[in-house]
């Protein structure tokens, strides 16, 4: 399983399973197909048998045709958030090097050399280079710093943020807690995943280590994985008195 690793701006760092070149040409597929199912419903308005002398009357109709085509991946890259339909089906989707959402910038750079990866080589630099680039990125992807990731969640409902605490006389053991936000206790739970995942325990003692530094607090003799946990209990107990 290929996978990228990004650090956050509260520098931790959360690994990422990156798409596939099945997962996009999948994906490409399926718009192709929305594509094309646009260009059928127009037709069919217009009537099958008089489109050479409806577009001849109304030459205008061609940008109608050409216009969805040529900006597709770019409006819908931008509008969902690095999405178009075919990559939301496979659960992908466009991201900045540093695990940010990609800038318009971005999705720009890569959009305008989808001709260079698509159409004036059959596809056969996009091909290449995801299959030989260590972060699958097609050319586009390169010149841009994105790349495309997998979106499935990797926690159960279970196991999101807010999940309540148990104990009725539950003893806060750090209170400053509160001083995160819900986007560091979200990011906690990600990191808390991925130890599990890749038994990277360095990545939880640093993640004890920069909680430690910004709350000005300190480790009460548990592993980082415990401190972690008992992190995120305190966050979600004392949320839940607010």
């Amino acid at each position: 399983m290929a996978s990228i690793f990004v650090t956050t701006t509260q520098n931790i760092e959360l690994e990422y399973e990156l798409a596939s070149l099945g997962d996009r040409i999948i994906a490409r597929i399926l718009d192709g197909l929305v594509i094309a199912g646009y260009v059928i419903i127009i037709m069919a308005i217009i009537g099958f048998g008089r489109m050479g002398t409806f577009i001849n009357d109304n030459p205008w109709i061609i940008l109608m045709l050409i216009l969805p085509y040529a900006f597709y991946d770019l409006v819908s890259e931008i509008l969902l958030n690095g999405q178009s339909a075919g990559k939301r089906v496979m659960g992908i989707k466009v991201i900045s090097l540093n695990g940010n959402q990609a800038s318009i910038s971005q999705y720009l750079m890569r959009w305008l050399f989808r001709i260079i990866d698509f159409p004036l080589t059959g596809s056969l630099v996009a091909v290449i280079t995801v299959a030989i680039t260590q972060k699958h990125q097609r050319l586009g992807d390169i010149i841009a710093g994105t790349t495309l990731v997998k979106t499935k969640p990797r926690t159960t409902i279970q196991q999101t943020l807010y999940q309540p605490v148990d104990e009725i006389n539950y003893e806060v053991t750090y209170q400053g807690v509160t001083n995160l936000s819900d986007k560091d206790m979200q990011l906690v739970r990600e990191v808390m995943q991925t130890v599990k995942s890749t038994g990277n325990t360095m990545l939880a003692w640093q993640t004890m280590e920069k909680i430690e530094s910004v709350l000005n607090i300190k480790n009460k003799n548990q592993e980082p994985m415990d401190f972690l946990a008992t992190i995120i209990a305190d966050y979600n107990y004392l949320a839940s008195k607010l």
